[in-house]
């Protein structure tokens, strides 16, 4: 009789960390392959529109690098959260808090107006945190699970932001639920085309500075060493409470400054639709990545690729938009079941029958 059973790895070869997440991929364009079929719609027709329209103009490709970007921020604040196993599924209050925090400092007409950029910056990033902080602290002092806590707090900051946008905050020229436009100084430069923005280099450059963090300082190896074994890293002198505040407090500023990417190079003002699910999506992109920051860069691209290109699939061949949500549902599904194959190995038995 043939038995299959998983045995642990001793170590986990690079070559499969480094295929899972492109198999992952592969085994969700297969999956959702059947519903486009069930839409009328050619398969490698509907997919060569969701891929290939995102590059037919330049001006593609760069609104592609803007959708990314906030993508990229989220993915890294997940990412680094998860490393420390602070659960953090908050990202999308925490970038709304940033967006807030920008769009009150960049309409400041009495500032100077080369500090606005930077005072947005510092601002959105301050404020991400400090709405991340506060579900770490109920963590480690009261001991309240983090995912109950920082989704909850996802939804009292958009129905704030909702109660300022319609009440004191509603821009006044307009009439219409938006905060006022910032001041002209406080946007972003445009880098190229008419959509590129300074934010998007910004975002990418901070990806590798936080790959730095986690894999060449003392702080990142405190991140990992807890996220890994929290009482093993204890014994070894780790104060396991400072390093997941500050985990929370990197995850946080992180996506709060999604949040002034937003507002500051796209927007100009904050809205009550301003994230569009960034946060969440931060979550499949992170565990695509595997937590790698450097993994996050790839994974925050693909998923604005099948963001922007679901209109033009939708347009040329009827397929809804909505695949391009199924699609990263079921990547992150694969994902999670690939990932168990990093850590078993499936062994074949065979056990001879005693008569």
């Amino acid at each position: 009789m043939i038995r299959l059973r998983l045995e642990r790895r001793e170590s986990t070869p690079a070559w499969l960390q480094i295929a899972l997440p492109i198999l992952a991929v592969l085994a969700a364009l297969i999956l959702c392959s059947f519903l486009v079929s069930l839409a009328g719609a050619p398969v490698l027709g509907a997919y060569g529109e969701l891929f290939l329209s995102t590059f037919q103009t330049p001006y593609d490709v760069q609104d592609t690098l803007v959708k990314a970007s906030p993508l990229l921020w989220t993915g890294l604040a997940v990412a680094v959260a998860f490393r420390a196993k602070f659960w953090n599924i908050g990202a999308e209050g925490q970038l709304m808090a940033g967006a807030m925090a920008a769009g009150y400092i960049g309409e400041r007409t009495f500032l100077p107006g080369v500090t606005l950029i930077p005072l947005m910056i510092i601002g959105a990033a301050l404020a991400g945190a400090a709405w991340a902080v506060i579900p770490a602290l109920l963590k480690v002092k009261l001991k309240v699970d983090d995912v109950v806590t920082t989704l909850l707090f996802n939804s009292i900051m958009l129905y704030g932001v909702m109660a300022l946008l319609e009440g004191p905050w509603k821009d006044p020229k307009t009439g219409y639920p938006n905060s006022p436009v910032i001041e002209t100084a406080a946007q972003f430069p445009i880098l190229a085309g008419d959509t590129l923005h300074l934010g998007v280099l910004i975002s990418f450059i901070v990806a590798l500075l936080v790959w730095w963090l986690m894999d060449r300082t003392t702080l990142g190896f405190s991140i990992k060493a807890v996220g890994a074994n929290a009482r093993a890293a204890a014994y070894a002198g780790f104060s396991v409470n400072r390093v997941l505040i500050t985990a929370a407090l990197i995850s946080g500023g992180l996506a709060g400054l999604a949040g002034a990417g937003e507002v500051a190079g796209v927007r100009y003002q904050v809205t009550s639709d301003l994230s569009s699910g960034y946060g969440y999506a931060g979550i499949v992109i992170a565990t695509l990545a595997d937590l790698n920051p450097l993994g996050v860069i790839p994974a925050a691209l693909f998923f604005a690729i099948i963001m922007n290109g679901a209109d033009a699939m939708s347009r040329d061949t009827g397929v809804p938009v909505y695949l391009a949500n199924v699609i990263q549902g079921v990547a992150l599904l694969t994902m999670v079941a690939g990932r168990l194959f990093t850590l078993y190995r499936l062994r074949i038995t065979r056990q001879v029958a005693h008569g």
